[in-house]
């Protein structure tokens, strides 16, 4: 009995140091295929804490192997002989689908910091309203879906193979004991020491719970390393950091926290009382329309049609050349730094739409705003000024229940693109292939006689991963298109391929513009993304950087044309947002005395600041609030300084989100949808 104790009791510490061993090999992996630097040359000891901290904090999940082991096959066994035989093949088994656990986990972490760099945060949860059929597509025809799913088996299988070897392993015999006595007390100190071993794991080589590892002890020489500072986290840790914060702490506020948060940014809190809407108090006046009111205004929302492209750096790569003619165009302005309302499509369209920021709420699958708006809505406000309002999208409405939520920001007309298209048309899983989508709207535009000025908000989908689509049949030729390109990127198919769909996806909404403008010469031409997306495949030679600024990591592209526009309307602007968009047109179009609601400004007054959800803007700097880390706000071939410990801004970020919070929690304050839209 004392054997089969102390021996299983050893063995179950054995196969204990397999589990972090996997998690540092993985995070290895991950930096060799990620990080802007593959040695640890000259930062030895940077690495050294890296992989050791992350050893530690890793043990608050891998201790439990220790104490699946112990409880589940060294306890029964010392009672049930019978047992004993199969203890080494439980250890083995359950030591197996543990490692298929952090495999799959790592996986994603993988995934997930190939689409969004960075690892686990807040957006994964998102993903349960995603459409999952586009996600598999992503997973098998972009990241190597297959071979994934086939590295199971040579992963899992040397795991049971290294776990069989270090359970052969000698161990320590059973001291010479005088009486049963002795023997007792001995099987109580190897259980007591057992308890103690795991909870001195758990807490990373600490028996004091306030020592434990956490993200804010986390080496000073590492958290400066921005990178290596999220490498450290194991991904099991990841996952267990954003499940913790669970539900936004501005949900969880009562009315009087609320009024103190948003009271920054209130224009007059002193006047605020409980069943106010604080939305009202953001009225605004326009001063007297700036051109003349266009029968037409196009918001082209392009999926992750991003800045960076844009950028003078990237010339060469003539992914946009078709958008770099518009944006010189006579009567175009373009902002080359400019913020989305969100890191996500929906995030983003939502914020846009409503006004508010959606701060990853996903406010359009909220039943409450299907039934009622506020008071900021885009739609809503253009048809006080008497504008038709019609919302096209390319896919199915159905995604992101978009056909009951976008009516009640005051659309009243909604276009499917899987409808307005002949049936059978090429699609993704997403939508309509953009090319064919944008004809057809162009086509159901043209037949509307309606003489009522109209409001067009149209939302592509196709500048999407896996970026399969065959854009050769449609003319796309690599030599003419996109000539000159490094030989490391003719020599990378998946970069040629989004290079492609870039290219695809900016000649279709040009093309689009320029047929509107055609037919409407008067019409008004917003341009833009519905967030920032990686393209630029650091590390090929393009540029001596190896990972993106945060300028290429947050910025979309924003372009606003019409024949009337120049440049000092905009009041030496350099900086915007999503959120902007709303009071521009105003200032624009409508007459002096007018009011509309908006918690931003015009970019027709000069702008100093750009908040969003996820990051900030001033005219020097740009930050990122997850990260807390600001750059300069410039555009640059080589790496750019980095800020730590940054979070400028924080209390108007804060602010604007309890607004978002405070409406959520009372829904009675929208104001409830009238006519519904035709479909």
């Amino acid at each position: 009995m004392t054997e089969t104790f102390f021996v299983g009791s050893q063995n179950d510490l054995k196969l204990t140091l397999l589990a972090p061993v996997i998690c540092a090999v993985f995070r290895l992996i991950f930096i060799l295929a990620f990080g802007p630097k593959k040695t640890p040359q000259g930062e030895w000891r940077k690495w050294f804490h890296c992989f050791s901290y992350g050893f530690w904090w890793g043990m608050d999940f891998n201790a439990y192997v220790f104490l699946f082991s112990w409880v589940l096959v060294t306890i029964p066994a010392v009672f049930i002989p019978e047992y004993r035989p199969l203890g080494d093949t439980v250890r083995i088994v359950g030591i197996t689908v543990y490692a298929a656990v952090l495999y799959t986990a790592f996986a994603g972490k993988m995934i997930f910091y190939f689409h969004f760099h960075d690892i686990y945060n807040q957006t994964v949860f998102l993903g349960k309203n995603a459409d999952k059929k586009n996600l598999a597509d992503i997973f098998f025809n972009q990241n190597h879906g297959l071979a994934i799913l086939a590295g199971y088996v040579p992963f899992l299988a040397a795991t049971a193979f290294v776990a069989d070897r270090l359970l052969q392993l000698p161990t320590l015999a059973v001291p010479a004991l005088a009486s049963s006595i002795e023997y007792g007390l001995f099987n109580f100190a190897v259980f007591a020491l057992s308890v103690t071993l795991f909870y001195w794991l758990r807490y990373g080589g600490t028996l004091n719970h306030r020592n434990k590892r956490e993200w804010d002890e986390v080496p000073p020489d590492v958290k400066g390393d921005i990178f290596l500072a999220k490498a450290t986290i194991d991904d099991l840790i990841a996952l267990e950091n954003i499940k913790k914060h669970g539900r936004p702490q501005f949900l969880l506020h009562t009315d009087e926290e609320s009024r103190q948060v948003f009271a920054p940014v209130l224009p007059s809190p002193a006047s605020f009382t409980d069943g106010d809407n604080p939305l009202l108090q953001f009225r605004r006046t326009a001063q007297g329309a700036l051109i003349k009111r266009p029968s037409h205004i196009f918001l082209l929302f392009g999926e992750s049609y991003a800045q960076a492209p844009f950028d003078s750096i990237y010339e060469n790569l003539h992914i946009v050349d078709n958008g770099r003619k518009f944006r010189k165009d006579s009567g175009a302005i373009v902002f080359d730094n400019f913020l989305s309302g969100g890191t996500l499509s929906q995030t983003s369209i939502v914020s846009l739409l409503s006004g508010i920021f959606d701060m990853n709420l996903e406010l359009n699958e909220n039943k409450s705003f299907w039934l009622g708006n506020v008071p900021t809505a885009l739609a809503a406000q253009l048809k006080k000024l008497g504008y038709r309002t019609s919302f096209w999208y390319g896919g199915s409405l159905s995604w992101g229940s978009l056909e009951n939520y976008v009516p009640a920001t005051g659309f009243d007309t909604l276009h499917d693109g899987l409808r307005i298209c002949p049936p059978n048309s090429p699609r993704t899983w997403l939508g309509v292939y953009d090319h064919i989508f944008l004809e057809n709207a162009a086509r159901i535009i043209e037949e509307d006689k309606d003489e009522t000025p109209i409001f067009h908000f149209i939302y592509t989908t196709s500048n999407h991963g896996p970026y399969n689509i065959p854009v050769e049949k449609y003319g796309f030729r690599r030599e003419t298109c996109l000539p000159d390109l490094p030989d490391a990127i003719l020599k990378d198919k998946g970069c040629l391929r989004r290079f492609a769909c870039w290219y695809y996806t900016d000649k279709a909404l040009i093309d689009f513009a320029r047929a509107m403008r055609r037919l409407y010469p008067d019409s008004l031409f917003i341009l833009t993304g519905d967030h920032a997306a990686s393209v630029i495949p650091f590390g090929n030679g393009i540029i001596p950087r190896t990972e993106p600024t945060l300028r290429e990591k947050f910025l979309t592209s924003f372009a606003i044309a019409h024949p009337e526009l120049d440049r000092a309307m905009f009041a030496n602007n350099r900086i915007g947002a999503h959120m902007n968009i709303l009071p521009t047109l105003m200032e624009l179009i409508a007459p002096a005395g007018f009011t509309y609601y908006s918690l931003f400004p015009s970019l027709t007054t000069p702008i100093n600041l750009a908040i969003a959800p996820h990051c900030w803007l001033d005219n020097e700097t740009i930050g990122d609030y997850a990260d807390m880390i600001a750059q300069p706000l410039t555009v640059s071939a080589d790496n750019l300084p980095t800020q730590m410990n940054e979070r400028r801004y924080g209390e108007y970020r804060d602010a604007y989100a309890e607004l978002t919070g405070y409406m959520v929690r009372h829904p009675e304050l929208l104001t409830p949808v009238g006519k519904q839209a035709n479909r």
